[in-house]
C-alpha cells in the first residue's frame, strides 16, 4: 500500500508540474472553454498512454543504448514544442474571436507524443516507483495503469483551471497576455527539460 501512495503522489508532482502539456491544456481551456477543449484532453490523455507504453516496453533501455536517438528525439520534440508555443504567442484577437480555431484531438496526441518531460517522467517512475506483480509484464502494466489514472485526473483540472481564467481574458489584449504567459512557459519548460 505505501508503494501505491509513493507511486500517486510522485505521478501527480512529476505531472501536475507546469510542463508542455499542463501548460497547453490550461492554454486552451482559458482560451476555448472546458467543453471545446475536450478533444484536445482526449489526444492528451491517448498520447499520453502511447508513452507510458513505450516507457513501460523498454524505451528507457533503448535510449541508454543508444544515447545519440535520445538525444536526437529530444532536439526534435523539443523543436516541435517550441513551434507550438511560437503558434501560441502570436495568435491574434481576443479569447472571443477564437471561433473556430480549438486545437483537436490530433494536436493533443501529438503534442504529448513529443513531449520530452512526459518520457523523462515516466522513465523516472518505471525505475523508481514499479509497482511489484507475479511477472516484469504484470508489474509494468499494474505501475502504468495507476500513472495513466493520475494523468486522467491530473489533465482534467489543468484544463478545467483554465476554463476558470477564460472570463478575465475576454478582450483582445488580456487574451494577448494570457497567450504570450502560455508561450513564454511552454518554452521555458523545453529548455528546462531538454537542459536535464
Amino acid at each position: 500500500m505505501e508503494l501505491r501512495i509513493s507511486l500517486v503522489l510522485t505521478t501527480a508532482l512529476l505531472l501536475g508540474s507546469p510542463g508542455p502539456a499542463p501548460l497547453a491544456l490550461a492554454g486552451v481551456g482559458a482560451s476555448f472553454g472546458f467543453r471545446r477543449g475536450a478533444g484536445f484532453l482526449a489526444g492528451i490523455l491517448v498520447g499520453l498512454l502511447v508513452v507510458i507504453t513505450l516507457v513501460g516496453a523498454g524505451l528507457g533501455t533503448l535510449f541508454s543504448t543508444y544515447p545519440s536517438i535520445k538525444m536526437i528525439c529530444q532536439l526534435a520534440a523539443g523543436g516541435y514544442l517550441l513551434f507550438v508555443a511560437y503558434k501560441i504567442a502570436t495568435a491574434q484577437g481576443g479569447i472571443a474571436d477564437q471561433a473556430g480555431q480549438a486545437p483537436v484531438f490530433k494536436d493533443g496526441f501529438i503534442l504529448n507524443l513529443v513531449n520530452p518531460k512526459a518520457y523523462a517522467a515516466f522513465l523516472a517512475i518505471f525505475a523508481n516507483n514499479m509497482l511489484q506483480a507475479q511477472s516484469p509484464l504484470a508489474s509494468a502494466m499494474m505501475t502504468g495503469a495507476v500513472c495513466f489514472g493520475v494523468a486522467v485526473v491530473v489533465d482534467t483540472l489543468w484544463m478545467a483551471a483554465g476554463a476558470k481564467l477564460r472570463p478575465l481574458f475576454a478582450k483582445p489584449q488580456q487574451a494577448k497576455w494570457l497567450r504570450l504567459i502560455f508561450a513564454s512557459a511552454l518554452a521555458m519548460s523545453v529548455v528546462i527539460a531538454l537542459a536535464d
